[in-house]
């Protein structure tokens, strides 16, 4: 059975965290999830995952699901990597973890690597990216002639910065349908089920117009595949799949060219939404990498060292 608790961060922003398993089991798998979505996108390989030893923890991001709302200021992804170091102390003190992320929740992991490098030498046992990169919007053409993506990245930029000002409201639930064509363009490829549309559309619902917009800038401005290539052969996973609109190949590719150890699988005709477009197969993957970390015995985790600057304030 699953336990769900809250955890006041630092700057008083409140996480809604959600673990299962043994808390003395030889692996913690963390999972991290996508912009403007929640913990629930991972329903699949949390099912999967109760066939293997290991305790879970899988949070909503600030400003989204049941967390509470961010400031602006701190709708960046440099936030969201001391986030997840508190969530690691709290949740997983002791012992290996694989952390597992999907689009933004692979660049949170991303931040936390580049501002906690000893904390993550000494814990992180496996990878597992999901239809995520490394590279901000460098790659990101919305699936459309890029001729026109410069006027398409100006206009969602444009309205992304009038989000962020609209503060902690969330999408009023009478336009959900009228958006549901666009999100389920834009996020899935040819096969999806119904039922996962429709846990994406209540996701998209809770989080915050100001998380919606916020974060856009910091998203678009990441770069770290100098970040990737200096953490050695950590065992890992980029998956991707080729109908992608978000985060279309190139960008697994380059996290698999930087990140020595990782397997590459780009699946025909999924989209963004991987975890449920092809359920089996990215769970697959993540027992894989688990089963990996559950052997492994990395080095007793140093003291914690906080960024410096972090926005206690926030």
């Amino acid at each position: 059975m699953s336990e769900r608790s809250e955890l006041t961060l630092a700057d008083g922003v409140r996480l809604h965290v959600e673990t299962s398993g043994p808390a003395d089991a030889p692996v913690t798998v963390v999972l991290l999830h996508g912009w403007c979505l929640d913990r629930r996108t991972w329903h699949h390989q949390s099912k999967a995952l109760e066939q293997v030893d290991a305790r879970v923890v899988a949070y909503d991001a600030r400003g989204h699901g049941r967390s509470s709302p961010t400031r602006l200021r701190s709708a960046t992804l440099a936030q969201l990597g001391d986030d997840l170091a508190e969530v690691l102390r709290e949740y997983a003190p002791a012992g290996p973890i694989v952390l597992v992320g999907h689009s933004l929740g692979g660049m949170t992991i991303m931040e936390f690597a580049d501002s906690y490098p000893q904390e993550f030498a000494g814990r992180v046992a496996g990878l597992v990216f999901v239809s995520t990169t490394a590279e901000g919007a460098t790659h990101t053409c919305y699936g459309l002639p890029t001729t026109i993506t410069p006027v398409l990245r100006a206009a969602e930029e444009a309205g992304a910065g009038l989000l962020a000002r609209l503060g902690a409201w969330r999408p009023h639930n009478a336009m959900l349908p009228v958006l549901r064509p666009t999100v389920r363009w834009l996020l899935f490829g040819d096969d999806y089920e119904p039922g996962d549309l429709e846990v994406t559309m209540s996701a998209f619902g809770r989080a915050s117009l100001r998380s919606i917009g916020g974060f856009r800038a910091s998203v678009g401005a990441q770069h770290r595949l100098d970040t990737l290539a200096a953490l050695g052969d950590v065992p890992a996973a980029a998956l991707v799949g080729d109908r992608d609109r978000l985060t279309p190949p190139p960008c697994a590719e380059s996290i698999a060219g930087a990140l020595a150890g990782t397997e590459l699988t780009v699946f025909e005709g999924a989209g963004h939404m991987l975890m449920m477009e092809r359920p089996a197969e990215v769970s697959a993957a993540l027992l894989a990498v688990v089963d990996r970390a559950a052997k492994s015995t990395p080095s007793r985790a140093p003291a914690p060292a906080r960024r410096t600057g972090y926005d206690q304030a926030a």
